[in-house]
């Protein structure tokens, strides 16, 4: 896939990143797939949890080499290390070749016919897809200031992440993230995760959104422009639905209309979860 230069081979002799201007703790470099070893590193791992402040200090190696971070979270204890989660690059595509609309659409036609309903009914007289909702052509918060102040509030250690770990990824984009490092959480859902990230290249776009966390199979987003009115949630909401089913099926907001309303109505943070 077409990606940046990788800048993490670097690390391997300047461990604190002081050519990059930064001051990493320690931490090592992450190169193991789901067979064997890829053939330059994939993260930069910090060996301890992450504290107050370390997002915004890690930042600084996006300006500098283009190196994201992300925060990699083990709540449920299915394993805190990317090593360890079967890492699939060879397996993933450039987001940047696919259109998100077409991917919703996609997913969409092969969900509906046991899809939720527009009333959470299970109906399988599901409307055809109706594309992208709109977004906002202004953002009310910088969109990385909100991943800052959403990093920085999990990274006490209490929160339902628990104690999550500082990535340093070589990604374009932040929505990049998943197929750079060839993250297999969606496996069952789509086995090419960079088409997932299409569509989180769109939300960047319309809603300010920034991969803040992954688990072995769940993904956290901060969102800076969030939908303000139920129409325009309920409109998102088919997204989240065609985009992770599981946020729906398994749950306890099995509808569009009330998953809008609870899930995405105002709300600056979006979870996924794949089974």
């Amino acid at each position: 896939m077409a990606s940046l230069p990788n800048a993490l081979p670097r690390l391997q002799d300047d461990p604190t990143g002081r050519a990059f201007g930064l001051e990493l703790p320690p931490g090592a470099l992450v190169d193991t797939v789901h067979e064997g070893s890829w053939h330059e590193p994939l993260l930069w791992l910090s060996a301890e949890p992450v504290g107050f402040g370390d997002w915004g200090r890690a930042s600084a190696a996006r300006r500098a080499v283009g190196l994201l971070p992300v925060l990699i979270a083990d709540p449920d204890g299915k394993g805190a290390d990317p090593a360890e989660w079967g890492l699939m690059p060879d397996r993933m595509s450039y987001p940047g070749d696919h259109d998100a609309d077409d991917v919703l659409a996609e997913y969409w036609a092969g969900l509906a016919e046991d899809g939720p309903g527009e009333s959470g009914t299970g109906s399988r007289e599901e409307p055809p897809w109706r594309g992208l909702a709109a977004g906002s052509d202004e953002f009310p918060e910088d969109p990385d200031s909100a991943a800052k102040e959403f990093a920085d509030m999990i990274s006490d250690g209490d929160g339902w992440l628990g104690q999550p770990r500082l990535a340093l990824v070589p990604a374009r984009r932040s929505a990049d993230i998943p197929a750079v490092i060839g993250w297999s959480g969606p496996l069952n859902h789509d086995n090419d995760v960079a088409r997932l990230c299409a569509v989180m290249r769109s939300w960047e776009d319309r809603f300010g959104t920034r991969i803040v966390a992954l688990t072995y199979d769940q993904l956290v987003i901060s969102v800076a422009a969030p939908p303000r009115t139920q129409e325009a949630a309920e409109a998102l909401a088919a997204e989240h639905f065609a985009f992770c089913p599981d946020n729906l099926y398994q749950s306890d907001t099995p509808g569009i209309a009330q998953y809008a309303r609870e899930r995405l109505l105002d709300q600056y943070v979006w979870s996924f979860w794949w089974d």
